[in-house]
């Protein structure tokens, strides 16, 4: 687990979504103030709680030793944390209460993100968690409620759409003013 937990003057592969996405909204104002450093998030819930708990075991029962490692490219002001890899693949460890998981939009932007980084290939390892693993973060790992996830980098999507305002975010980092749509 990354042990700093500063936000600002950086854009994270989970704040991928909100590149992404509109500019022009309160939620992205908030955000980017905390990317300013004007603001701190310290939002945590239990399900936030149970997946930093959860997220080393798991990488222990799918025997994955490397994790924790930051990948940065100061010219795009971009900060990668991945859970863990492999010589051959990053694992990006989610847990999830629900019956079923699906990769959302947000997972497979911020696997995007971290595959262009570390530069290959991306699995999500899915966690079912129990009404009862919310009460004991140290519940055993079962294997059954592991599931895996392939994501396929887009390498289209990231130089065409992603890059361009990324870059536009990190011209507004190193002059510390908010960016607008207009400049998409």
């Amino acid at each position: 687990m990354i042990s700093n937990h500063d936000r600002s003057g950086w854009v994270g592969a989970s704040d991928t979504a909100k590149v992404m996405g509109n500019w022009n909204t309160e939620t992205f104002r908030a955000f980017w103030s905390e990317k300013l450093g004007y603001r701190v998030n310290n939002f945590r819930n239990t399900a936030m709680i149970a997946g930093t708990y959860y997220e080393h075991r798991i990488l222990d029962a799918m025997r994955v030793k490397e994790r924790d490692r930051q990948i940065k490219k100061p010219e795009l002001r971009l900060r990668v944390n991945l859970d863990g890899e492999t010589k051959k693949k990053i694992v990006e460890v989610k847990t999830y209460g629900k019956d079923t998981f699906k990769v959302s939009a947000a997972y497979w932007q911020q696997a995007q993100a971290e595959m262009f980084a570390a530069k290959k290939p991306l699995e999500i390892a899915a966690y079912r968690l129990l009404p009862e693993d919310y009460d004991n973060f140290y519940s055993p790992i079962d294997k059954d409620r592991l599931s895996v996830f392939p994501v396929e980098y887009d390498e289209a999507w990231v130089e065409e759409k992603y890059l361009p305002r990324l870059r536009i975010l990190a011209d507004c980092l190193k002059h510390r003013r908010f960016p607008t749509m207009e400049e998409i």
